[in-house]
Protein backbone atom coordinates (compact mmCIF):
# COMPACT_ATOMS: atom_id res chain seq x y z
CA UNK A 1 0.00 0.00 0.00
CA UNK A 2 1.16 3.27 -0.72
CA UNK A 3 2.11 5.62 1.57
CA UNK A 4 -0.60 9.11 1.91
CA UNK A 5 1.62 12.00 1.83
CA UNK A 6 0.18 15.38 3.58
CA UNK A 7 1.16 19.36 3.28
CA UNK A 8 0.42 22.08 6.29
CA UNK A 9 -2.65 24.69 5.12
CA UNK A 10 -1.15 27.59 6.89
CA UNK A 11 -4.02 29.76 6.12
CA UNK A 12 -6.43 27.19 7.64
CA UNK A 13 -3.82 26.00 10.10
CA UNK A 14 -4.36 22.22 8.88
CA UNK A 15 -2.92 19.45 7.48
CA UNK A 16 -4.41 18.44 4.42
CA UNK A 17 -4.30 15.37 2.24
CA UNK A 18 -1.95 15.31 -0.92
CA UNK A 19 -4.11 14.50 -4.19
CA UNK A 20 -1.59 12.81 -6.59
CA UNK A 21 -2.89 13.50 -10.57
CA UNK A 22 -3.30 10.11 -12.43
CA UNK A 23 -1.37 12.10 -15.46
CA UNK A 24 1.90 12.51 -13.25
CA UNK A 25 0.95 8.66 -12.59
CA UNK A 26 1.01 7.06 -15.61
CA UNK A 27 3.88 9.29 -16.35
CA UNK A 28 6.25 7.50 -13.74
CA UNK A 29 4.85 4.46 -15.36
CA UNK A 30 5.76 5.12 -18.17
CA UNK A 31 9.12 5.83 -17.48
CA UNK A 32 9.66 3.10 -15.20
CA UNK A 33 8.92 0.39 -17.85
CA UNK A 34 10.91 2.70 -20.59
CA UNK A 35 13.92 2.15 -17.85
CA UNK A 36 13.41 -1.22 -17.67
CA UNK A 37 13.39 -2.19 -20.97
CA UNK A 38 16.69 -0.38 -21.66
CA UNK A 39 18.32 -2.23 -18.93
CA UNK A 40 16.97 -5.31 -20.02
CA UNK A 41 18.07 -4.52 -23.89
CA UNK A 42 21.61 -4.16 -22.28
CA UNK A 43 22.06 -6.78 -20.29
CA UNK A 44 20.99 -9.08 -23.32
CA UNK A 45 23.47 -7.40 -25.52
CA UNK A 46 26.10 -8.19 -23.01
CA UNK A 47 25.05 -11.69 -22.44
CA UNK A 48 25.67 -11.80 -26.17
CA UNK A 49 29.23 -10.97 -25.93
CA UNK A 50 29.90 -12.90 -22.93
CA UNK A 51 31.43 -16.96 -23.13
CA UNK A 52 28.74 -17.70 -20.60
CA UNK A 53 26.12 -17.14 -23.41
CA UNK A 54 26.24 -18.81 -26.75
CA UNK A 55 23.72 -19.50 -29.02
CA UNK A 56 23.42 -22.16 -31.96
CA UNK A 57 25.24 -19.84 -34.64
CA UNK A 58 28.40 -19.59 -32.33
CA UNK A 59 28.71 -22.85 -31.27
CA UNK A 60 28.98 -23.63 -35.55
CA UNK A 61 31.35 -21.17 -35.94
CA UNK A 62 33.16 -22.38 -32.73
CA UNK A 63 33.29 -25.93 -34.16
CA UNK A 64 34.61 -24.42 -37.20
CA UNK A 65 37.00 -22.53 -36.10
CA UNK A 66 38.29 -25.65 -34.50
CA UNK A 67 38.20 -27.58 -37.56
CA UNK A 68 40.38 -25.18 -39.47
CA UNK A 69 42.90 -25.42 -36.69
CA UNK A 70 42.93 -29.04 -37.54
CA UNK A 71 43.01 -28.75 -41.03
CA UNK A 72 45.95 -26.06 -40.91
CA UNK A 73 47.90 -28.40 -38.34
CA UNK A 74 47.51 -31.66 -40.55
CA UNK A 75 48.54 -29.43 -43.75
CA UNK A 76 51.74 -28.33 -41.46
CA UNK A 77 52.72 -31.55 -41.01
CA UNK A 78 52.46 -32.12 -44.47
CA UNK A 79 54.40 -29.99 -45.29
CA UNK A 80 56.81 -31.01 -42.80
CA UNK A 81 56.85 -33.94 -44.79
CA UNK A 82 57.55 -32.25 -48.30
CA UNK A 83 60.04 -30.40 -46.77
CA UNK A 84 62.20 -33.71 -45.94
CA UNK A 85 61.08 -35.35 -49.39
CA UNK A 86 62.99 -31.68 -51.17
CA UNK A 87 65.70 -31.27 -48.91
CA UNK A 88 66.81 -34.87 -49.76
CA UNK A 89 66.60 -33.83 -53.46
CA UNK A 90 68.19 -30.54 -52.96
CA UNK A 91 71.13 -32.48 -51.76
CA UNK A 92 71.02 -34.94 -54.06
CA UNK A 93 71.04 -32.22 -57.00
CA UNK A 94 73.81 -30.38 -55.48
CA UNK A 95 76.24 -33.51 -54.49
CA UNK A 96 75.54 -35.72 -57.00
CA UNK A 97 73.80 -34.08 -60.55
CA UNK A 98 75.12 -30.84 -60.44
CA UNK A 99 78.79 -32.23 -59.29
CA UNK A 100 78.84 -34.66 -62.04
CA UNK A 101 78.21 -32.16 -65.25
CA UNK A 102 80.79 -29.48 -62.69
CA UNK A 103 77.80 -27.22 -62.17
CA UNK A 104 77.82 -24.57 -59.08
CA UNK A 105 75.70 -25.89 -56.24
CA UNK A 106 72.42 -23.86 -55.52
CA UNK A 107 72.78 -22.41 -51.92
CA UNK A 108 70.37 -22.60 -49.38
CA UNK A 109 70.30 -18.82 -49.43
CA UNK A 110 68.46 -18.70 -53.01
CA UNK A 111 66.60 -22.13 -52.19
CA UNK A 112 64.84 -21.24 -49.37
CA UNK A 113 64.89 -17.82 -49.00
CA UNK A 114 61.00 -15.72 -48.54
CA UNK A 115 59.45 -14.07 -51.52
CA UNK A 116 60.33 -10.41 -51.78
CA UNK A 117 57.49 -7.68 -50.69
CA UNK A 118 57.73 -5.53 -47.41
CA UNK A 119 54.33 -7.46 -45.86
CA UNK A 120 53.02 -9.87 -48.41
CA UNK A 121 50.55 -11.06 -46.11
CA UNK A 122 49.41 -7.78 -44.24
CA UNK A 123 45.85 -9.07 -45.55
CA UNK A 124 45.80 -11.65 -43.54
CA UNK A 125 46.55 -9.83 -40.14
CA UNK A 126 43.74 -8.91 -38.01
CA UNK A 127 42.08 -11.92 -37.49
CA UNK A 128 41.96 -14.43 -34.24
CA UNK A 129 44.02 -16.80 -35.71
CA UNK A 130 46.38 -14.65 -38.34
CA UNK A 131 49.54 -16.10 -37.17
CA UNK A 132 48.74 -19.48 -37.75
CA UNK A 133 47.61 -18.76 -40.96
CA UNK A 134 50.27 -16.30 -41.82
CA UNK A 135 52.56 -18.84 -40.73
CA UNK A 136 51.31 -21.64 -42.72
CA UNK A 137 50.68 -19.61 -46.18
CA UNK A 138 54.83 -18.32 -45.74
CA UNK A 139 55.66 -22.02 -45.75
CA UNK A 140 52.87 -22.93 -48.55
CA UNK A 141 55.06 -20.24 -50.98
CA UNK A 142 58.71 -20.93 -49.53
CA UNK A 143 57.87 -24.11 -50.52
CA UNK A 144 56.68 -23.86 -54.04
CA UNK A 145 59.52 -21.26 -54.27
CA UNK A 146 61.87 -24.37 -53.82
CA UNK A 147 60.19 -26.71 -56.20
CA UNK A 148 60.20 -23.97 -58.85
CA UNK A 149 63.92 -23.84 -58.31
CA UNK A 150 64.73 -27.74 -57.96
CA UNK A 151 62.28 -27.93 -61.28
CA UNK A 152 64.67 -25.53 -63.35
CA UNK A 153 67.61 -26.74 -62.06
CA UNK A 154 66.27 -30.44 -63.26
CA UNK A 155 65.78 -29.07 -66.71
CA UNK A 156 69.53 -27.58 -66.45
CA UNK A 157 70.77 -30.85 -65.65
CA UNK A 158 68.32 -32.86 -68.79
CA UNK A 159 70.23 -30.08 -71.21
CA UNK A 160 73.38 -30.94 -69.50
CA UNK A 161 73.07 -34.11 -69.73
CA UNK A 162 72.14 -34.17 -73.68
CA UNK A 163 74.95 -32.07 -73.99
CA UNK A 164 77.59 -34.70 -72.42
CA UNK A 165 75.97 -37.19 -74.46
CA UNK A 166 76.47 -35.37 -77.51
CA UNK A 167 80.03 -34.60 -76.07
CA UNK A 168 80.95 -38.06 -75.38
CA UNK A 169 80.25 -39.03 -78.88
CA UNK A 170 81.75 -36.70 -80.50
CA UNK A 171 85.41 -37.20 -78.68
CA UNK A 172 87.56 -38.94 -81.30
CA UNK A 173 88.30 -42.07 -78.66
CA UNK A 174 88.88 -44.97 -80.94
CA UNK A 175 91.78 -46.19 -83.25
CA UNK A 176 91.08 -44.81 -86.91
CA UNK A 177 92.79 -48.35 -88.02
CA UNK A 178 91.47 -51.98 -86.51
CA UNK A 179 94.44 -53.80 -84.48
CA UNK A 180 93.68 -56.80 -86.93
CA UNK A 181 94.83 -54.88 -90.35
CA UNK A 182 97.23 -53.01 -88.80
CA UNK A 183 101.05 -54.46 -89.66
CA UNK A 184 102.70 -51.86 -86.99
CA UNK A 185 101.89 -48.57 -85.46
CA UNK A 186 104.91 -46.45 -87.67
CA UNK A 187 105.16 -43.35 -86.24
CA UNK A 188 103.75 -41.55 -82.82
CA UNK A 189 103.25 -37.43 -81.96
CA UNK A 190 106.22 -35.68 -82.10
CA UNK A 191 109.94 -35.11 -83.28
CA UNK A 192 110.66 -37.95 -85.78
CA UNK A 193 112.68 -37.95 -88.43
CA UNK A 194 111.73 -37.30 -91.60
CA UNK A 195 111.78 -39.92 -94.23
CA UNK A 196 112.65 -37.30 -97.01
CA UNK A 197 115.08 -34.93 -95.73
CA UNK A 198 116.54 -37.14 -92.59
CA UNK A 199 115.81 -34.23 -90.25
CA UNK A 200 113.83 -34.08 -87.34
CA UNK A 201 110.51 -32.52 -87.24
CA UNK A 202 107.73 -32.32 -85.15
CA UNK A 203 105.23 -34.96 -86.54
CA UNK A 204 102.03 -33.76 -85.61
CA UNK A 205 99.97 -37.42 -85.77
CA UNK A 206 100.39 -40.75 -85.75
CA UNK A 207 101.33 -43.41 -88.68
CA UNK A 208 99.31 -46.65 -89.32
CA UNK A 209 100.83 -48.95 -91.55
CA UNK A 210 98.43 -51.19 -93.02
CA UNK A 211 97.84 -52.52 -96.76
CA UNK A 212 96.40 -50.16 -98.82
CA UNK A 213 92.69 -50.63 -98.78
CA UNK A 214 92.33 -51.07 -95.36
CA UNK A 215 89.17 -49.33 -93.99
CA UNK A 216 89.53 -46.35 -91.95
CA UNK A 217 86.92 -45.46 -89.24
CA UNK A 218 85.93 -41.91 -88.40
CA UNK A 219 87.12 -41.81 -84.37
CA UNK A 220 83.80 -39.65 -83.14
CA UNK A 221 80.35 -38.49 -84.37
CA UNK A 222 80.69 -35.35 -86.88
CA UNK A 223 80.63 -33.52 -90.03
CA UNK A 224 82.81 -34.31 -92.75
CA UNK A 225 84.37 -30.60 -93.21
CA UNK A 226 86.82 -31.62 -96.35
CA UNK A 227 87.58 -34.88 -98.42
CA UNK A 228 90.13 -33.54 -101.25
CA UNK A 229 93.76 -33.43 -101.44
CA UNK A 230 94.57 -29.87 -102.24
CA UNK A 231 96.09 -29.85 -99.12
CA UNK A 232 99.63 -29.64 -99.60
CA UNK A 233 101.53 -33.39 -99.02
CA UNK A 234 98.38 -35.25 -97.04
CA UNK A 235 97.43 -36.48 -100.49
CA UNK A 236 93.34 -37.98 -100.58
CA UNK A 237 92.89 -36.73 -96.90
CA UNK A 238 89.77 -36.01 -94.65
CA UNK A 239 88.74 -33.87 -92.11
CA UNK A 240 85.73 -34.47 -89.49
CA UNK A 241 84.33 -31.72 -87.71
CA UNK A 242 83.23 -33.17 -84.24
CA UNK A 243 82.24 -30.08 -82.52
CA UNK A 244 83.33 -29.10 -79.13
CA UNK A 245 86.95 -27.73 -80.56
CA UNK A 246 87.50 -30.74 -81.63
CA UNK A 247 88.54 -32.00 -85.73
CA UNK A 248 90.35 -35.17 -87.25
CA UNK A 249 92.33 -35.38 -90.24
CA UNK A 250 92.73 -39.01 -92.04
CA UNK A 251 95.61 -38.35 -94.40
CA UNK A 252 97.03 -40.65 -97.73
CA UNK A 253 93.75 -42.05 -98.16
CA UNK A 254 93.47 -44.71 -101.26
CA UNK A 255 90.06 -43.25 -102.09
CA UNK A 256 87.25 -41.67 -99.94
CA UNK A 257 83.90 -43.37 -98.55
CA UNK A 258 82.53 -40.31 -97.66
CA UNK A 259 82.02 -36.44 -98.85
CA UNK A 260 81.97 -33.17 -97.73
CA UNK A 261 78.74 -31.86 -96.02
CA UNK A 262 78.17 -36.14 -94.76
CA UNK A 263 77.28 -36.71 -90.98
CA UNK A 264 79.12 -39.79 -89.83
CA UNK A 265 79.16 -41.74 -86.58
CA UNK A 266 82.10 -42.99 -84.74
CA UNK A 267 83.42 -45.86 -86.33
CA UNK A 268 81.96 -45.18 -89.59
CA UNK A 269 84.17 -46.31 -92.79
CA UNK A 270 84.72 -43.08 -93.86
CA UNK A 271 87.95 -43.94 -96.70
CA UNK A 272 90.65 -46.64 -97.59
CA UNK A 273 94.58 -46.61 -96.71
CA UNK A 274 96.69 -45.33 -99.23
CA UNK A 275 99.90 -43.90 -99.97
CA UNK A 276 98.69 -40.74 -101.86
CA UNK A 277 100.65 -37.52 -101.40
CA UNK A 278 103.68 -37.23 -99.47
CA UNK A 279 104.42 -40.88 -98.26
CA UNK A 280 106.84 -43.14 -98.36
CA UNK A 281 104.64 -46.65 -98.03
CA UNK A 282 101.02 -47.26 -97.54
CA UNK A 283 99.78 -45.57 -94.19
CA UNK A 284 97.43 -43.86 -92.48
CA UNK A 285 98.24 -40.58 -91.10
CA UNK A 286 96.25 -39.70 -88.20
CA UNK A 287 95.44 -36.04 -86.28
CA UNK A 288 93.69 -34.79 -83.56
CA UNK A 289 93.19 -30.91 -83.37
CA UNK A 290 91.50 -29.47 -79.84
CA UNK A 291 90.49 -25.43 -80.15
CA UNK A 292 92.52 -25.97 -83.19
CA UNK A 293 95.56 -26.70 -81.65
CA UNK A 294 97.39 -30.53 -82.42
CA UNK A 295 96.90 -32.84 -79.46
CA UNK A 296 98.72 -36.16 -79.21
CA UNK A 297 95.97 -38.93 -80.36
CA UNK A 298 97.52 -41.51 -77.83
CA UNK A 299 95.68 -39.47 -75.35
CA UNK A 300 92.66 -40.36 -76.75
CA UNK A 301 92.55 -44.45 -77.54
CA UNK A 302 89.96 -45.47 -74.69
CA UNK A 303 86.60 -46.15 -76.54
CA UNK A 304 87.81 -49.97 -78.70
CA UNK A 305 91.74 -51.17 -77.17
CA UNK A 306 92.40 -52.71 -73.89
CA UNK A 307 95.12 -51.81 -71.25
CA UNK A 308 97.47 -53.87 -72.03
CA UNK A 309 97.23 -52.79 -75.67
CA UNK A 310 97.42 -49.23 -74.91
CA UNK A 311 100.23 -49.97 -73.10
CA UNK A 312 101.47 -51.43 -76.13
CA UNK A 313 100.60 -48.74 -78.10
CA UNK A 314 102.07 -45.96 -76.16
CA UNK A 315 105.60 -47.76 -76.33
CA UNK A 316 105.87 -47.61 -79.41
CA UNK A 317 104.82 -44.51 -80.09
CA UNK A 318 106.99 -42.51 -78.51
CA UNK A 319 110.00 -44.08 -79.89
CA UNK A 320 111.62 -41.62 -81.59
CA UNK A 321 111.78 -43.33 -84.80
CA UNK A 322 111.38 -42.28 -88.67
CA UNK A 323 108.22 -41.12 -89.79
CA UNK A 324 106.50 -42.09 -93.16
CA UNK A 325 105.29 -38.78 -94.10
Amino acid sequence: MSKVKYYYDSENLAYRKIKTRKSKKFGVIMLFLLAAALFGLLSFVVLLNTPYFETPKDRLQAREIENLKLNYAILNKKMDQANGVIDAIEERDNNLYRAYFNKAAIPDSIRKVGLPGLNRYKKLEGYDNSQLVMNTTKRIDVLSKELVIQSKSLDDILKLAAAKSDFLSAIPAIQPVRNENLKQLASGFGYRTDPFTKVKKMHEGMDFTAKTGSPVYATGDGVIARADNSASGYGNHIVIRHGFGYETLYAHLSKYNAKAGQKVSRGDVIGYVGSTGRSEAPHLHYEVHKDQKVVNPLNFYYGNISAVEYVAIAHLANQENQSLD
